[in-house]
Order: C-alpha cells, then sequence, then structure tokens
C-alpha cells in the first residue's frame, strides 16, 4: 500500500463516518441529468506527504500522472486560462467557445505585479525569491483575487501555495477550499507535489513535505458506491518517481521530465461523473 492510499483511506472512512450531509441545503452544484449534486464532507482536512521517502500517487486506481503534470505546467509554466494550450479535455466543460476559462488559474500567475526589485508575475517572484532570498517568509502565490472573480468560468479549487525553505528542504502548504475526493484528491496531490520536487531541482534544494490543507473534504452521493469499492480494492506499493536532473530552469520541464517506474494500480474502469 502507498501512503497516498493510507491517507486517502483514512480520509474518505472519516468522511462517510463522520461527515456533514447538505441534502437539506440548497446546492449550486449539478449533475448532467439537473439534479442537485449532494455532497457528505468534513471540514479541515490536513495531510503531510513527505516527498524525501515516496511520491505520494495513488495504487487504489490509476492517477493519470501524465495529465496531471501536463495540466499543472499549463497553469504555472505556459501561465495559460485557454484549453487549446492544454492536451487534455479535462477543461472543456468550463471553457467558453474561444477555449478560455476566464480571468483563473494560469491567468493570475501570469499578472505582473511591481515591486522594489522590478516586475514580477506569480511564478517568476517566487523563483526570484527562492534564488535570491530562501529564508523569506513570503514565498507564497495567491490566485483567489475576488476583483476577478466574477469573470472565472470556475472559481480556484487549490487557490494558493506557500514555500518554506529549511536548511536545504523546501516544504510546500497546499490550500484547497474545496476538493472532489474521488476526482481530484489525488490529481491535486501528484500535481502539487512535482510541482514542488521542480522547484527544489531548480534552487539546488531537496525537496520535503508537501502539507495539503482542505477546508471542504467532500464525497458526491453518486460517488458513493464506488468509494466504497476502492475501500476494499487491492494496493501496490508506490512506484520510484524520477525527475530529469539535467534540467536547470523551471520553464524547461516537460511531463516527459518525470519518470514513474514501476507503477502499479488497481484496475478500476467505471466512468466517474463530474457535477458542474
Amino acid at each position: 500500500m502507498s501512503y497516498a492510499d493510507k491517507i486517502f483511506i483514512e480520509n474518505c472512512k472519516d468522511i462517510l463516518q463522520n461527515g456533514f450531509w447538505d441534502t437539506s441545503l440548497q446546492v449550486r452544484p449539478k449533475w448532467e441529468d439537473g439534479s442537485p449534486a449532494h455532497t457528505v464532507k468534513r471540514f479541515g482536512i490536513v495531510n503531510r506527504y513527505d516527498l524525501s521517502r515516496e511520491f505520494p500517487i495513488l495504487t487504489l486506481r490509476q492517477t493519470f500522472y501524465k495529465k496531471a503534470i501536463d495540466e499543472i505546467l499549463w497553469i504555472w509554466q505556459k501561465k495559460s486560462n485557454n484549453t487549446r494550450d492544454l492536451n487534455s479535455k479535462i477543461w472543456e466543460q468550463w471553457a467558453d467557445s474561444d477555449g478560455s476559462i476566464g480571468k483563473a488559474y494560469g491567468y493570475q500567475l501570469g499578472v505582473k505585479h511591481s515591486y522594489p526589485e522590478g516586475e514580477f508575475d506569480q511564478v517568476d517572484r517566487l523563483l526570484y525569491e527562492l534564488k535570491h532570498n530562501p529564508a523569506s517568509r513570503r514565498i507564497l502565490t495567491n490566485i483567489y483575487v475576488h476583483s476577478d472573480l466574477q469573470y472565472m468560468n470556475l472559481y480556484p479549487c487549490a487557490y494558493s501555495l506557500t514555500l518554506n525553505v529549511s536548511g536545504n528542504t523546501l516544504n510546500g502548504i497546499l490550500n484547497q477550499r474545496s476538493q472532489d475526493m474521488l476526482v481530484a484528491n489525488n490529481w491535486n496531490v501528484c500535481q502539487y507535489s512535482a510541482l514542488l520536487m521542480m522547484f527544489a531541482q531548480v534552487n539546488a534544494l531537496r525537496v520535503g513535505e508537501l502539507v495539503h490543507v482542505i477546508a471542504d473534504a467532500h464525497i458526491y452521493d453518486r460517488h458513493i458506491p464506488m468509494v466504497e469499492e476502492l475501500l476494499e480494492s487491492p494496493t501496490y506499493d508506490a512506484p520510484a518517481v524520477s525527475i530529469d536532473n539535467t534540467v536547470k530552469s523551471f520553464y524547461d520541464f516537460t511531463v516527459e521530465s518525470f519518470d514513474f517506474s514501476g507503477y502499479e494500480f488497481n484496475r478500476f474502469d467505471k466512468k466517474i461523473p463530474v457535477a458542474e
């Protein structure tokens, strides 16, 4: 069993056994047939993943890590808000006819701001601080910009990343306002683990902990039978994950910079409906 499996199982059992049901409330999300998409949730889940020991990927079911890394590069490296720059269709339901998701995600990371040292967007400011001021307690990004929410096709779920250097080790905190546990939990964990590895490498740092803070960790009503099936499924050890150590610039990383050697997973082929 991978450590990610262990955490996922614990989180889901806690939600199912001790969670709050919102069936008495009016909810925004709907299923494709128009029915309200209700959830059972736990507030304030905090998970810690030591990336120096193991890459946190599920084996209970397959996490399509190449697509996950492609999406994180789309947001953080390309700083794009257009699905035509993305090599998958995961954002199409929130995109307009031109492929745009509005002033969301990559758009916000690419907006330049003025500092005493010059103009930087959020990603380049983070990279500047890691290089020139690694002891800083101000190395963070935030894409939940209230003045632009009306122009976003989807409000950011994972909205803030805080980096902290301890000695020669880089740690990070991912803050997430909302988490669909079945669809997106390990997807996001893999993405930000890979991102932390990239930032560590280009700054000659060791990778340390990813701390994942979830305000509203929920399981949708129609996902419960699938989650219960997964909780009883076979598991495997985590794969050995490596990164191309010849890459020296964050903007030179690609999906192919990562190698997931020996990734085994339980075959789970059910189509998972996504609430909108």
